[in-house]
């Protein structure tokens, strides 16, 4: 089993005209069902379509660049995720998309929600989700956002600091509060997980939680469990993000609960929750195949019962947090395709660049990360064969790249439509105003009625924010 690195190399060896994982399709008008949401297909003319509607009149409707979310897609990954680990708890990443919309969909699948600043909690709360099915993560938590928490009754504070430990306590003497605050002790387990380095989280030499092996983790139980201000629930430890073998969970959970083990022995208090992360991959590519909601879920059961059985202790109340699992497959950017331009490689050949309507501040991803995405051709059936084109986009930038190589139909051209799948997860929520361009809009379509979720930016709102003479 062979997964795309999301580390590869942003400029890849221009004398190779396609990357060895990518392979010449039969018909490059075709879908691969597992890189798209439930409901999205192509309709005899080539059109893409979802839930009932075409590309082509969504084009027409709200314009592109586009987000498009297949709501019952959504949901029902949600709920997946709710039944296959029935009896833990589930929170779904507000980092990786977050609206009042989604916010209240994964709450009736009956999932939590997790946040990590002021501006995700107030996003939640005004969507309606209970305050006790949310956590609140952040490794510099400000005043304001600890006292929003305080204020709320979150079900749990995940502490990243000694510092922050501290100021929890501080500013709970200044308050009157029904119960003490739930906290938890996000932990460094010391595992490398096979992922880019700016998303693995649990190796030592980065900014998150307690060291394991240094022993901060347990002084930081100890000063949470003698602080008379706050309620001790467990640990958290998550390993990264995009995430495909469960191999670094069962470090984790090994370390995480010898940690436990340790804890109860000096204490005599047994830790009664552990969070296990999550992060798990989605496929971007052809040569991304993760595991299914029931193998994850049958696999970190296994994992935690051994693993206690091994030290003696009781299986503690469990919960995990999917991250882009949920957002990601549920979701493509839609694009108009601006100008079509052959460049000739050295060595010989010829790639195809194939300029949209948004870039890199829509999805920051490929030039953050090298991540890989694939695209396919969404208005139109064509009769011409493949070429290996790169999809880029419109800002003053060479790094702007939208999919680095992507076999498309030769005949390309201005005014085509281009889909991107699995576009939900990171690729709003990272958005950003480069060149001054206004984000793009999302849009949910569900049994072939469309809804705005958030409206396209103008001008007008940058401008706003202009407050020079």
């Amino acid at each position: 089993m062979t997964h795309t690195h999301v580390a590869g190399s942003i400029h890849a060896d221009v004398l190779t005209r396609a990357p060895g994982w990518l392979r010449v399709p039969a018909d490059v008008n075709d879908l691969l069902p597992r890189l798209w949401s439930q409901h999205v297909d192509k309709d005899a003319d080539g059109v893409l379509t979802v839930a009932g509607v075409s590309v082509t009149a969504l084009a027409e409707q709200v314009g592109t660049p586009v987000y498009v979310l297949d709501e019952d897609d959504l949901r029902s990954r949600a709920r997946d995720f709710a039944e296959a680990f029935a009896g833990w708890d589930v929170y779904y990443a507000g980092k990786s998309f977050l609206c009042t919309a989604v916010a209240r969909w994964v709450a009736a699948e009956g999932l939590g929600v997790d946040v990590c600043t002021g501006g995700e909690l107030t996003v939640a709360l005004r969507a309606g989700v209970e305050p006790r099915r949310m956590g609140l993560h952040g490794n510099n938590k400000s005043d304001a956002e600890i006292n929003l928490a305080l204020d709320a009754g979150l079900g749990r504070i995940i502490v990243d600091s000694f510092d922050e430990i501290d100021r929890i306590r501080r500013l709970v003497t200044t308050r009157d509060l029904d119960e003490r605050p739930r906290v938890m002790i996000r932990v460094t387990t010391g595992v490398e997980a096979h992922t880019h380095e700016y998303i693995a989280t649990a190796h030592e030499d980065q900014k998150f939680g307690f060291s394991i092996a240094s022993g901060q983790a347990l002084a930081a139980l100890h000063a949470v469990h003698e602080a008379p201000e706050l309620e001790l629930v467990g640990t958290h430890s998550h390993i990264g993000s995009q995430i495909f073998e469960t191999d670094g969970f069962a470090v984790a959970a090994r370390r995480t609960l010898a940690l436990h083990a340790g804890f109860a022995g000096a204490t005599g208090v047994q830790l009664p929750q552990l969070d296990l992360g999550g992060g798990f991959g989605i496929a971007y590519t052809s040569t991304d195949t993760p595991a299914t909601t029931p193998v994850l879920a049958q696999s970190l059961r296994r994992i935690v019962q051994t693993e206690c059985a091994a030290l003696g202790i009781t299986v503690p109340h469990l919960s995990i947090e999917p991250g882009r699992a949920i957002s990601g497959p549920s979701t493509f950017a839609l694009y108009t395709v601006g100008t079509v331009k052959q460049v000739h490689l050295a060595g010989g050949g010829i790639r195809t660049y194939v300029a949209t309507d948004g870039g890199m501040s829509d999805n920051i991803r490929t030039a953050l990360y090298a991540a890989e995405y694939s695209a396919t051709l969404a208005s139109r059936r064509s009769t011409a064969g493949p070429a290996i084109s790169r999809v880029v986009g419109k800002h003053c930038e060479g790094g702007d790249i939208l999919v680095r190589d992507e076999f498309l139909p030769a005949d390309i051209r201005p005014g085509d439509l281009l889909a991107v799948p699995a576009a939900g997860a990171y690729s709003r929520s990272m958005a950003s105003n480069y060149n001054h361009v206004p984000r793009p809009p999302v849009v949910s379509v569900r049994d072939g009625q469309v809804q705005t979720l958030l409206r396209r930016e103008t001008l007008d709102d940058l401008l706003q924010l202009d407050v020079g003479p």
